[in-house]
């Protein structure tokens, strides 16, 4: 018998009175087992340390660990932080969003594109987050960093599909991290020196095996190198970046604990004294947990979730521009898990979200007149309420069915438009508008959705699975960029504007080889979408007041297969990973009304990742990544006027060609230093070449004249550019201690 503990390490498991042998196992960790004779009810607590010499160990159990088989979930990977440390990355860098982006199912449009791309869907379908608190820009440097400080990090997981009912808001996935609680036992710092910035994190008990706390920061250094560079105009430029994570939490008695946990990040970006912007998130998180009784465990959680963004530009105060956006959210989460028996676990719960969107508050001053250009407010209520239970049916069957019921109330104050009919890609014109009072109701939506997994245990050591979720998603990021930038306005679920509905399908075969060593598994998806945005073309996406009369909606469709491979021990181990897909859209007055790829439609992803450990302090890693080049629209003629090209799409066809092949190699080798018995300093020097063969990937191809404006009668010759963001092989040191 088993049971699997919950997010915040709580498990029940009812047994006959008798003497057993319990062990207890966490990816990452070191695995323990405990003899318990067992009369009466009992409370038993387990303190695992960390594997950190796992590949040199030789462990024999009864049983060999065969999770990936043997749970209901699919669709569904975790990574432990140890594993992710591991991996080579830009400029020697631990980096978590990357990461994730080697696992099947999980891309990206290019090196510098914010966010990632889950089995064909945009990156606002993805919710991301970070101690239940939502994260509204995962990435700082425009992508080629993530916002979490792999210091503060204990595991992260994503679900990819097979979605239990207690999560919602989002079509694609859901990227849980986990902070650490904090050393509760004695002071440790660690931290690392890089070419790029700096980290450093420390954890202690404040009250010893009762309270602990860990607080992480990093920042950049990119301005403060390149200074003595910079020409006298860009003397003031800035170019950095910093956050700062937090975390304590308090053992009140054997039946409370409290946790509060804390983000703020920022990324700022100044040319010279006359223009420059930044973004960044701040979070918070308070959450209670509560025991009442051995079988009955709930958890409270209550969240702020901020993401905001300014630009700013002009020579004096009489001739500027100032912009900002933001998005506030504010949350309570209660949660319940019952432990029926050991073969069924019932959850229950809700949660409801207040949102306070500003599209953007503009103000222009122009030889000193003022001029607001901003758009008012806008807000929303979403509320979720669910029951889940997992469950088996004999030795060979598991199952876990589900329903949630979602919520959303877009509201006042505010104005509310009403527009005409057009014709299918042409601006639709204001009809008629409205003004609301605060908390006014404007428009509802409600949605049911069913969610269902089973398992089936073919052999010890293979099993089928399949899932159905449906997932509603009342939040939309209006963008129609080829990558998301940071200005890209978020907005909610209007009178206009439905939400997106996704249903998702699933079916996998798992097998495990050689008593676990090897790992194999196989999906095959299928994912229908509807109520997606599209524009005009030709639409104005910025301080637009009536920006829903240039939207077009249409549905979607993602279909695919899944393949990896995992070796778990040896010297030599890691992963490879397939995906063979299609991401479709279908737009009426786009394409001739016909389906076209969209534009994270990667037909092929590959990637290979290897580890290995010759010894006690040298280990090597690598990454190898080959992906179909994602689709972009190119003019299919041209006209030419007074010496000037148009580019023209006579058919108005959407992404009819390809980008080409996007391929790289990384290497990493680390060097632990020389491990003195009683010394408590360990530090490890870490050597990476990102890019090895020096690929110039294209991110994007566009066309431009190769002459200035030619006289009547000569040729206009037109070149196509090829845009890479990375071009050459970029090698790294870093240097990471702890003590």
């Amino acid at each position: 018998m088993g049971s699997s503990s919950n997010e915040y390490g709580f498990y029940s498991l009812s047994i006959p009175a008798g003497t057993y042998a319990l062990e207890f196992a966490y990816l990452g960790f070191e695995t323990t087992t405990k003899t318990v004779t067992l009369s009466a009810n009992i409370t038993l607590n387990v303190e695992l340390g960390a594997a950190s010499t796992q590949l040199t160990e030789v462990v024999v159990v009864s049983e060999a660990e065969d999770q990936n088989v043997s749970n209901i979930e699919m669709s569904v990977n975790k990574l432990d932080i140890q594993t992710i440390k591991k991996m080579p990355t830009l400029l020697g860098e631990v980096e978590i969003i990357r990461s994730i982006q080697l696992l099947p199912g999980v891309s990206t449009v290019g090196e510098g594109a914010t966010g990632f791309n889950v089995r064909g869907g945009s990156i606002d379908q993805n919710l991301v987050l970070l101690d239940e608190a939502p994260v509204y820009n995962s990435s700082h440097l425009f992508g080629f960093f993530s916002v979490f400080n792999p210091d503060a990090v204990k595991d992260v997981k994503l679900y990819k599909g097979g979605i239990p009912a207690r999560y919602g808001g989002r079509l694609s996935s859901i990227l849980d991290v986990r902070m650490k609680e904090g050393n509760s036992k004695k002071l440790e710092m660690s931290g690392g020196v890089g070419l790029i910035f700096s980290r450093l994190s420390v954890e202690a008990p404040i009250v010893k095996d009762k309270a602990s706390f860990i607080v992480a920061g990093r920042r950049s250094y990119i301005d403060v190198l390149a200074k003595p560079f910079l020409s006298d105009g860009l003397s003031g430029s800035i170019l950095n970046f910093y956050d700062l994570t937090l975390k304590t939490n308090y053992n009140i008695d054997e039946k409370n604990r409290i946790f509060l946990s804390g983000y703020f990040g920022r990324d700022n970006f100044g040319f010279g004294e006359s223009a420059g912007f930044n973004w960044g998130n701040g979070t918070a998180t308070l959450r209670w947990n509560h025991l009442f009784s051995e079988k009955l465990f709930s958890n409270l959680t209550l969240y702020y979730s901020d993401y905001d963004y300014e630009i700013s530009f002009g020579e004096d105060a009489t001739n500027s521009f100032d912009w900002n956006a933001q998005i506030l959210n504010y949350s309570i989460k209660p949660e319940f898990t019952y432990f029926i028996n050991p073969k069924n676990i019932l959850r229950f719960g809700g949660q409801g979200i207040i949102y306070d969107f500003e599209p953007g508050n503009a103000v222009g001053v122009s030889e000193g007149e003022v001029s607001d250009v901003g758009l008012d407010k806008k807000f929303a209520i979403e509320g979720g309420i669910y029951i889940e239970n997992e469950q088996d049916i004999g030795d060979k069957v598991k199952i876990n069915y589900g329903l949630r019921l979602s919520y959303f109330n877009y509201v006042g104050e505010g104005r509310a438009y009403e527009f005409d009919d057009a014709p299918a890609g042409i601006r639709r014109p204001v009809s008629s508008f409205k003004d609301f009072d605060q908390w006014e109701s404007i428009k509802t939506y409600n949605n049911l959705e069913p969610r269902f997994s089973i398992r089936y245990q073919m052999t010890p050591s293979t099993s089928l699975k399949a899932s159905y979720n449906r997932m509603a998603q009342y939040l939309h990021l209006v963008s129609n960029t080829t990558a998301s930038t940071p200005v890209d306005v978020w907005t909610p679920s209007t009178n206009n504007i439905k939400p997106q509905i996704a249903d998702q399908i699933a079916l996998g075969y798992f097998q495990n080889f050689k008593n676990n060593t090897y790992e194999f598994s196989s999906e095959v998806y299928y994912k229908s979408l509807d109520n997606l945005i599209d524009y005009i073309e030709g639409a104005d996406l910025l301080l637009n007041e009536f920006l829903e009369g240039d939207l077009l909606v249409g549905k979607g469709r993602a279909y695919g297969l899944e393949l990896m491979l995992k070796k778990n021990e040896g010297k030599l181990n890691g992963f490879a990973s397939y995906t063979l897909a299609r991401t479709e859209r279908l737009v009426e007055g786009v394409n001739g009304n016909e389906w076209f790829p969209s534009r994270f439609d990667q037909t092929h992803n590959l990637s290979v990742t290897t580890f290995y450990e010759p010894g006690k302090r040298w280990s090597f890693s690598s990454n190898f990544v080959l992906i179909t080049g994602t689709p972009t629209t190119f003019p299919t003629s041209r006209f030419e006027q007074q010496g000037y090209v148009i580019p023209h799409n006579a058919n108005n066809t959407r992404n009819n060609v390809r980008i080409p092949v996007y391929h790289r190699l990384d290497l990493s080798a680390t060097l632990d230093g020389k491990k003195k018995e009683g010394r408590r300093w360990e530090s490890q020097w870490v050597f990476s070449i990102y890019n090895v063969y020096s690929r110039r990937n294209p991110f994007s191809i566009f066309f431009r004249q190769t002459q200035n404006r030619l006289l009547a009668g000569q040729a206009v010759n037109t070149e196509a550019v090829r845009l890479s963001v990375i071009g050459n092989f970029i090698p790294s040191v870093s240097y990471n201690f702890k003590f």
